[in-house]
């Protein structure tokens, strides 16, 4: 599978170059796009911009800032390539762009491309359908320091799956801050917090607050590999798949049945 990588130079470029080279008679990565092409000797050839490559290409992992997806879509809609979108911190009007998009091509965006992750806001999920009238619900997200965005798109992946467990006139409100509120904590609430430190690669933790007993669901990434490795199943996933909007659930879905 000839793959373009957006990102290529970032930390989890590097992961998926490795975890590429590691499966070669499969992946191959064939061209890198990064804001600085120069930062990283590669064996292939890298741009500012993707439509600055015009060769035969399989798909497109992306694993850049949310800024460039414009762009990417373009280029991967007028070329009819599937892309794999594993950016976050995209903004509303970016998510709509995606699912505009995704009328003409195959795409797959995640905002954590863990598996186990995935298996964890299902397990929060089925916990809120059960709790949420007698616990309150807490998440807590830790990253390293170099991480631009906060909270995490996997927090709010979490935050949205166990917001689906309440009816459609009770949805909780995400409350990020409290240090400016006083007064008791609203019960239809999910707070949502973030800590930046050092190398942390992911934490993520949902916790269950109810009387006398306290239930916690967690998840730690041990190494960016897992990602990685993610990216690649969902790039397997997507090639031959018609247009829409796929996600981890899909391909979830898809080894389980």
């Amino acid at each position: 599978m000839r793959i373009m990588l957006t990102g290529y130079s970032g930390r989890m470029g590097r992961a998926v170059i490795e975890a590429a080279a590691y499966k070669s008679d499969e992946f191959s990565i064939v061209v890198g796009v990064a804001i600085d092409p120069a930062a990283i000797n590669m064996t292939f050839p890298v741009f500012l911009t993707p439509s600055e490559y015009d060769e035969p290409l399989d798909m497109i992992i992306d694993f850049s800032h949310h800024s460039m997806i414009d762009s990417l879509l373009e280029y991967a809609k007028n070329k009819k390539i599937p892309a794999v979108i594993a950016t976050t911190g995209h903004t509303p009007k970016e998510i709509e762009l995606i699912k505009a998009y995704s009328e003409h091509i195959a795409l797959f965006k995640s905002a954590n491309m863990s598996v186990g992750v995935n298996l964890v806001a299902g397990l929060a999920k089925k916990a809120a359908m059960i709790l949420k009238d007698d616990f309150d619900i807490e998440i807590t997200e830790r990253h390293h320091n170099q991480k631009l965005d906060a909270p995490s798109g996997t927090a709010l992946m979490l935050a949205d799956e166990i917001s689906s467990a309440f009816d459609s006139f009770e949805k909780p409100e995400y409350i990020y801050d409290r240090h400016n509120i006083r007064r008791v904590r609203a019960k239809k609430e999910i707070g949502i917090h973030a800590i930046r430190g050092g190398t942390i690669i992911g934490d993520h933790e949902v916790i269950f607050a109810g009387t006398n007993e306290l239930i916690t669901i967690s998840h730690s990434a041990q190494s960016r590999e897992m990602f990685a490795n993610g990216a690649l199943s969902a790039a397997r996933f997507l090639r031959g798949k018609p247009p829409g909007l796929y996600s981890m659930k899909d391909l979830i879905n898809e080894i389980t049945n």
